[in-house]
C-alpha cells in the first residue's frame, strides 16, 4: 500500500469534540483533508458553522452539531445525527476539555466536578457510545483521546486537570484491551506546551511573560509546539498507518517531559 493510501480516510466518518476552536479545529480540518466526512461537535453553534463552512469550501464534507459533551442525551442525538448525515462514526477524537487552576486545598467541588465531568467522564461515555455503534455495524475504527503531559508529570495548581488526563491515559489502555478483538483501536496523544492564536500560551506571552519564558526554556526543541504538529499525529493514529497500534500514549511535547 502506498504512503498516500495509508493516510487516506475516504469512506471514514470522523467525529471531533471541542471542534469549534483551538486544536479541535485543526483535528477536523486535517481529517477532512484526508478524505473523512467530519462531524463537528461543540457548544458554540456559530463557531462550529464557521468551521463547517471552511471545510466545505475546501471540498470536504462536514456537519456541525451543537452539543455539550457532558449531556448524555445530547451525545445520543449527536451520534444519531452523524449517522443520518454520513453513516457510522468510525473515528472519534475526544478533544473537548476544560481547566480549573488553583491550589487543591482551595478548589471548589463545582470546579472539580466540572473538570472531571468534561475531561474524563465525557471521554468514557463518548468512547462507549462510539464503540457500541461500531460493534453493532460490524465496523472497525479508531478512537483518539487527547490527554496531556500533565497526565504524566504534574505541576502546581492543576490538580483536577492532571487527574482527569491521567484518567484518560488509563482509560485509553483499558478500552484498547477490550476492543482490539473487533479491530477498534484506542490511543491517546499527550501534548506538551502548544501555542496557537487564542490559546493559553499565546495569552501567557502577554499576561505572564516570566512563566512563558521559563516554560519555553524547559522545552529541548527551544520552541512551543503547533496545533498542526498535534493534529498530524491524530491523523496518523486514525489512519491505516497505525493499524497495529493500540493502547499507546504518544507524547507530542518537543522533549518537554524529558526534563520534567
Amino acid at each position: 500500500m502506498s504512503a498516500a493510501k495509508l493516510f487516506d480516510l475516504t469512506g471514514q466518518v470522523a467525529l471531533v469534540t471541542g471542534a469549534s476552536s483551538g486544536l479541535g479545529v485543526r483535528f477536523a480540518q486535517v481529517l477532512a483533508d484526508a478524505g473523512a466526512a467530519v462531524v463537528l461537535v461543540a457548544r458554540r453553534a456559530d463557531r462550529l458553522a464557521a468551521v463547517r463552512d471552511r471545510i466545505e469550501k475546501g471540498g470536504g464534507r462536514a456537519v456541525a452539531i451543537a452539543a455539550d459533551v457532558t449531556d448524555r442525551a445530547a451525545m445520543t442525538r449527536a451520534f444519531d445525527a452523524a449517522e443520518q448525515a454520513f453513516g457510522t462514526v468510525t473515528v472519534l477524537v475526544n478533544n473537548a476539555g476544560v481547566v480549573a487552576s488553583g491550589r487543591a486545598v482551595e478548589l471548589s467541588e463545582a470546579d472539580w466536578r466540572r473538570v472531571i465531568g468534561t475531561n474524563l467522564d465525557a471521554v468514557f461515555f463518548w468512547s462507549q457510545e462510539a464503540s457500541r455503534r461500531m460493534l453493532a455495524a460490524g465496523r472497525a475504527g479508531a478512537i483518539v483521546n487527547i490527554a496531556s503531559m500533565l497526565g504524566i508529570s504534574v505541576t502546581k495548581g492543576v490538580a483536577p486537570y492532571a487527574v482527569s488526563k491521567a484518567g484518560v491515559i488509563q482509560l485509553t489502555k483499558a478500552m484498547a484491551v477490550e476492543l482490539a478483538f473487533k479491530g477498534i483501536r484506542v490511543n491517546a496523544i499527550a501534548p506538551g506546551s502548544i501555542e496557537f492564536p487564542g490559546g493559553v500560551w499565546d495569552q501567557r506571552k502577554t499576561d505572564n511573560p516570566t512563566l512563558y519564558e521559563r516554560t519555553l526554556k524547559s522545552i529541548p526543541f527551544g520552541r512551543f509546539g503547533t496545533a498542526d504538529e498535534v493534529a498530524e499525529v491524530a491523523l496518523f493514529l486514525a489512519s491505516p498507518h497505525a493499524r497495529w497500534i493500540t493502547g499507546q500514549v504518544l507524547s507530542v511535547d518537543g522533549g518537554q517531559l524529558l526534563g520534567a
